[in-house]
């Protein structure tokens, strides 16, 4: 009886948030500060064109979209959360905990990480090494032992005698964005693990080596600038000696004011990006409540709107905004898979 009881219970709460849903008319979707441009330009295309209104889209950073996303199901959760990375084990396992057990994971192209200055100011070029050494919160003793210290580093020429003897003062993303999170893995880890004493230890004591490659500094040579990249823009325009950290589309929306580094030799590029060779570039996805598509108006249409050919095709609408398309072949798999609501799993 109390078994009973129990799934009679179980299913009222799951109708009353299924109703929940239906009182909402717009879509709402969180998330990633990099794809909050995309995911706007397609919402004003939708919003014209299909007679339902525009969806609301909210810049929450990557890390606080999937705590809002994964809440559960309902009117008071969103049913598109934006990610500049993939959607960690530890965030699926709480959507699941939370009864958002259908997801799906939509890959919409690339974007690269730009460290980037004011256009006025001298245009860095620069290793993985030398950014993990400027930014990292311990790295090796300067008299080559392998011991590590706090890091000493107050100037950009004491790393490399040919770069600029100017403070280091970088500007960027806090921990919740996709961004930090792509940046510590692509940058600073790829710098570091250029110490063979401190790579090894990524079989020996995984914990220890990411703790290492992906904790920055505090000692203000790097500071936050929350999930707002204009004010970043803001900041490097007063101080020439400073950079930050912002993806690939928006200096490509405001090259007329900062630039890009060099970083192992390619410059941050359309075609460096989309070739692979430019070293710190990553995916970009979104991921879509099952349970909200048919009550909430106009989610299918808004998912097929994105991953359309006009929208993220090779020469779609939005590569004109920074995106990095996928190949063609890639991209018709991705569209496939949205069209068909096929559900993720890690």
């Amino acid at each position: 009886m109390k078994k009973l009881t129990l799934i009679a219970m179980t299913a009222a709460v799951s109708m009353a948030s299924v109703a929940d849903v239906k009182a909402r008319d717009y879509i709402s979707v969180v998330g990633s500060s990099t794809v909050y441009p995309f995911a706007t330009v397609v919402a004003e295309r939708f919003g014209r064109t299909s007679g339902l209104k525009t969806p609301k889209i909210e810049s929450t950073g990557s890390g606080g979209g999937m705590k809002m996303f994964c809440q559960g199901v309902g009117v008071s959760t969103p049913d598109i959360t934006n990610a500049s990375r993939r959607m960690k084990e530890s965030e699926f396992k709480m959507c699941q905990k939370n009864g958002v057990t259908d997801i799906v994971e939509v890959l919409v192209g690339y974007d690269g990480i730009v460290l980037g200055n004011a256009k006025s100011a001298t245009q860095l070029n620069l290793t993985r090494k030398e950014i993990f050494m400027a930014l990292a919160a311990k790295v090796p003793a300067q008299d080559g032992s392998e011991t590590l210290v706090d890091n000493p580093y107050t100037h950009w020429n004491q790393i490399n005698a040919s770069l600029p003897a100017t403070k280091i003062s970088v500007w960027g993303p806090p921990p919740t964005s996709g961004t930090r999170d792509a940046f510590a893995e692509l940058a600073l880890e790829g710098g570091c693990k250029g110490f063979a004493w401190i790579k090894a230890m990524k079989k020996t004591d995984k914990n220890q080596y990411k703790a290492i490659c992906h904790t920055v500094r505090e000692d203000g040579a790097y500071m936050e600038a929350g999930e707002n990249d204009n004010l970043i823009v803001q900041k490097l325009n007063a101080n020439k000696d400073a950079l930050g950290i912002f993806g690939f589309s928006f200096l490509d929306q405001n090259a007329e004011m900062i630039q890009g580094s060099v970083i192992d030799g390619f410059e941050p590029s359309f075609d460096a990006i989309a070739d692979g060779d430019y070293a710190v570039s990553r995916p970009l996805y979104f991921y879509v409540k099952k349970a909200h598509i048919g009550t909430v108006p106009g989610i299918q249409e808004y998912l097929n709107e994105f991953v359309s050919e006009n929208a993220s095709g090779e020469e779609g609408y939005l590569t004109d905004r920074g995106l990095i398309p996928l190949s063609e072949d890639k991209h018709s798999d991705v569209a496939l898979s949205a069209k068909e609501l096929a559900s993720m799993a890690l």
